[in-house]
């Protein structure tokens, strides 16, 4: 008996989320919304972090927390106005992302309800 691939394994592994990862932080960097939310100059913590994140999120070597502890995403994200234009141009740069990588329509539709739905629930400033 095979014990079943986790999503991470499904999709490619690292190297696939690798490449989801910097494709968004590419449309991120240049983005007049979000931008301003990262104070760090250099955007590559940053990017890690996610890259890290997602990669335990989805079934992968839980980096993340050995390094962070809990995710804990609504409290790290609360110092940072986040709304609906913000979500939304959020959500603009990880469509590209995961439109720039050949995953299945089934895995697309997956992660594509993940996100969204994580994007919403980062919202904390009212429009």
């Amino acid at each position: 008996m095979t014990e079943a691939q986790t999503f991470y394994e499904e999709i490619g592994g690292f190297e696939t989320f690798r490449r989801i990862v910097a494709k968004f932080y590419e449309g991120v960097a240049g983005d007049e919304v979000l931008r301003p939310l990262y104070p760090e100059q250099d955007l590559g913590p940053a990017e890690e972090r996610f890259l890290l994140f997602l990669v335990q999120y989805w079934g992968g070597p839980t980096t993340y927390s050995e390094q962070r502890g809990h995710p804990r995403l609504r409290m790290r994200h609360a110092p940072f106005p986040v709304d609906t234009t913000a979500r939304d141009h959020w959500l603009r740069h990880f469509r590209a992302a995961l439109d720039s990588v050949a995953l299945t329509p089934e895995q697309d539709a997956q992660f594509w309800a993940y996100i969204t739905h994580a994007a919403t629930f980062m919202i904390n400033t009212p429009d």
